[in-house]
């Protein structure tokens, strides 16, 4: 077991501003849409009271909080435009600091980002009336009126976090209002707010000073700043250095939290500003150390750091203060914890699956992540402890076994492949996805270190469970490629066969998708990389339509790279074999009408049927006395978070 030494810089502590701090490692601030109307109420405290007992120094609450009423993209920011909120803000703070951490807000408008259709329906406002590709408004170009009664919000924002017991707020710019103002692609205005940079950059300044008037000295104040927007056109890093520098002449605000590129559609969102599924670790460090030798105050930094090896990396190297490591904290809110007792390799991985920003602030394997108030953290020993058997060692079978074990119980975990993991396994061997194989491996580790007898090769019967009498079974055995519906499913392959590279892509490949999921979409590029023709059909209307917005626009950006082509809202009816040829009929959703396609291979990704005749057996059986539960694919076709937590919360009560 290796001890944290006084020389971890990632356990040093720091002063921002006024406000000391613990630690280096911050979770920075973020919609994690658990208010209750606007605001932080049981939900929304629980879920970040849990990230400061895990012993970060602090957690940044409110992304995109609003501090006017026309602000609103609809549902799922607090509300920081009425006093109402204070008291809330009073019992956070209260639960936060109590666990040693600082808490702080973000404050922002939306600008041209707001939805004009929600609420009371207020127009949009934006320094030009330019619209954004993402949030699809129309904005009416601001008056002084607007910037000055805008200006007002944000002050009283800021008092009322300050009226809250928070220790400091931040602004945001990117895309929304501060940084439209600077950023000369939203921003055409020929007025005192307009073309040079110096002009651009005046409302935040004003802002900022007018949070310095209402708040004091004494409050910490920063600003999530772009350094550099990335595109042609926009700002540069050697703007956002001179931007920065303009803020640090006036000393109005104690750091910055320094962001990359763009938010105005989900393509930039997701490539170059909230790294997903196709982007590296930590993808803007580079940007950021440039950015960090020409300014002075102190820098927080939060682009998809997953690791504490590369947050070590990021403060050894000088190139941040603080280092925030947001969606680490959802897979495991006790990371500093583990870093204090000297387990930092049982840390739970942020594998980068962008789960939590698809459904929010769920954490693709972590169950208890944002349902603290249902699902707790912390795993209590069985009352009476007992023999437990897992049939299945697929994420639902390996996460029944794990939450058992730590139950105190015997477990014995039976498996017929060679090898663990099932389905996840196999999903990982797509090179986009090869991450997720973090998911797996750390429940290896876990199973391992609590003893866990870990049995492969054998094809469990009911015999089998029984002559052990067993307390409990869990019976996980997944499922298996769903053809049914498929006339002519014969002539074709599954996923499965291509990812586990038991089937070569042929010269043309036709691939279908009825889910929605990854699994199609993996085999296409594969496909396409290994030099393959390759016409994607899908019965939705677009690509990966269950995927997180960054998976989905990855896919779509790189099918278009590799001319694949895409045929959507077509359902699969037959497949025929005409001598080396493969032609498959399908009917389009909407007209009704056949399409003949012509190929020399067709896959197809419809989900899973169950595999579930263990279950009914020793269910019929008379004489199995113990509980039995079934589990993940073995009960429906579904997602890797919903096999763990249906796993996490069925082992927690057994």
């Amino acid at each position: 077991m290796t001890r944290p030494t006084s020389n971890d810089p990632l356990l040093a502590p720091f002063t921002l501003g006024k406000l000391p701090l613990r630690n280096r490692i911050v979770s920075t601030s973020h919609a994690s849409m658990k208010d209750d109307g606007g605001m932080p109420g049981a939900r929304y405290q629980a879920y970040h009271e849990a990230k400061a007992r895990g012993g970060l120094a602090m957690t940044m609450i409110g992304g995109s909080a609003m501090v006017s009423r026309d602000s609103s993209w609809g549902g799922g920011q607090l509300d920081m435009s009425d006093d109402r909120i204070v008291p809330f803000l009073q019992q956070l703070a209260t639960r936060i600091h109590a666990q040693g951490a600082a808490v702080m807000t973000q404050i922002s408008h939306l600008g041209r980002r707001a939805n004009a259709f929600h609420g009371d329906w207020r127009p949009v406002i934006a320094p030009s009336p330019i619209r954004e590709t993402r949030s699809r408004g129309f904005p009416r170009q601001m008056d002084r009126d607007d910037i000055d009664r805008v200006i007002a919000d944000y002050a009283q924002a800021a008092r009322r976090a300050r009226d809250g017991g928070l220790d400091g707020v931040e602004t945001l710019c990117g895309g929304h209002l501060i940084g439209q103002f600077m950023s000369p692609l939203a921003n055409r205005r020929t007025d005192a707010f307009g073309g040079s940079l110096e002009n651009r950059g005046r409302f935040g300044l004003m802002v900022h000073e007018a949070i310095r008037k209402a708040v004091g000295d004494d409050m910490t104040v920063g600003i999530r700043l772009v350094i550099d927007e990335g595109t042609e056109g926009g700002l540069t890093a050697e703007d956002g250095i001179a931007l920065a520098q303009m803020f640090e002449r006036e000393g109005l605000v104690d750091f910055f939290d320094a962001i990359y590129g763009r938010m105005d559609s989900d393509l930039l969102l997701s490539q170059d500003n909230m790294p997903g599924l196709f982007q590296p670790d930590a993808p803007y460090l580079a940007s950021v150390a440039r950015f960090r030798a020409e300014t002075t105050l102190p820098l927080l930094h939060a682009g998809g750091i997953r690791d504490t090896a590369t947050a070590r990396h990021a403060l050894r190297e000088g190139i941040v203060d603080l280092v925030g490591m947001t969606r680490a904290h959802l897979a495991d809110p006790h990371l500093v914890q583990h870093l204090l007792d000297g387990t930092e390799e049982r840390i739970r991985p942020c594998v980068g699956a962008s789960y939590c920003l698809y459904k929010k602030a769920t954490c693709i394997h972590n169950a208890a992540t944002g349902n603290e108030l249902d699902i707790p953290h912390e795993i209590a020993p069985a009352d009476t402890p007992g023999r437990v058997i897992v049939v299945g060692g697929g994420i639902a079978g390996l996460e029944a076994a794990r939450v058992s074990a730590l139950r105190g119980h015997d477990v014995v975990l039976l498996e017929a492949a060679a090898q663990l993991g099932g389905q996840l396994a196999l999903a990982a061997r797509a090179p986009e996805r090869a991450n997720l194989v973090g998911i797996l491996d750390w429940r290896l580790a876990e199973l391992t270190r609590l003893g866990v007898e870990l049995r492969t090769n054998i094809l469990a019967e009911p015999y089998d469970i029984l002559s052990k009498n067993p307390d409990t079974v869990f019976v996980a055995t997944g499922g298996m490629p769903d053809f049914d519906d498929i006339e002519g499913a014969e002539f074709c392959h599954s996923t499965w066969d291509m990812l586990s590279g038991t089937v070569r892509p042929a010269a043309r490949v036709l691939i279908h998708d009825g889910t929605g999921r990854a699994p199609a979409p993996s085999c296409a590029l594969f496909a396409s990389k290994a030099g393959s023709e390759v016409i994607f059909t899908t019965s939705d209307g677009l690509i990966g339509q269950e995927m997180p917005y960054q998976d989905n626009t990855g896919y779509r950006k790189h099918f278009a790279e590799q001319d694949i082509r895409v045929m959507a809202d077509l359902d699969l009816i037959r497949v025929t074999r005409n001598g080396g040829t493969l032609t498959a009929r399908f009917t389009h959703c909407f007209s009704g009408k056949a399409v003949d396609i012509e190929a020399d291979q067709v896959v197809i990704e419809q989900g899973t049927q169950p595999l579930d005749g263990l279950y009914h057996a020793l269910k019929g059986s008379e004489t199995f006395n113990a509980r039995l539960h079934r589990l993940g694919d073995a009960v429906a076709s579904r997602d890797i978070h919903a096999a763990i937590r249906e796993a996490y919360v069925t082992a927690m009560r057994t």
